[in-house]
């Protein structure tokens, strides 16, 4: 027969165990979305003295911009959704998705047209539109005016 104190040195031992797990867990959590944004290329749009920040994904499209980098683009307003330029070259498509749906502050490619297009209101799935990242900072400046002048360039 197995004693009471044994089984309470056994629990204990197990409670021990598990809750050693757990600390050491908490010691060295998974990157939360902030963290896994530190390897991602960051660009920067100056609109009138102001600061437009975006997190670029990591793709052939968003390469081919990159590379164009920096770039003086006037922007338009497009049916009171989003922000839209065309581009002096068009972006590599290769192993982009068919299509995406993109929310407020996606920053995106709309391939037909060859234009980057940044969502300040939410928009429904668009086949060709291709996600090249997320604006981070400064997403009302969007909306001050009709049209803008940006200079984007990399922010590194």
């Amino acid at each position: 027969m197995i004693s009471p104190s044994s089984v309470s040195k056994v629990f204990l031992l197990l409670v021990c165990i598990r809750y050693s797990g757990m600390v050491s867990a908490d010691a060295n959590p998974e990157p939360s979305g902030s963290e896994s944004m530190t390897g991602k290329t960051q660009i920067i749009m100056e609109i009138d003295g102001e600061t437009v920040e975006v997190a670029l994904e990591d793709s052939a499209a968003t390469r081919d911009f990159v590379a164009q980098l920096p770039l003086t683009l006037t922007f338009k307003d497009y049916h009171g959704i989003e922000k839209v330029s065309d581009l002096p070259n068009r972006l590599s498509t290769e192993g982009s998705p068919k299509g995406f749906d993109p929310a407020v502050g996606s920053f995106t490619y709309y391939a037909p047209w060859g234009n980057l297009a940044i969502f300040y209101r939410d928009f429904g799935y668009a086949r060709s539109l291709i996600n090249l990242g997320t604006v981070t900072k400064g997403l009302e400046r969007l909306t001050h005016t009709e049209t803008f002048t940006a200079t984007i360039s990399r922010a590194d």
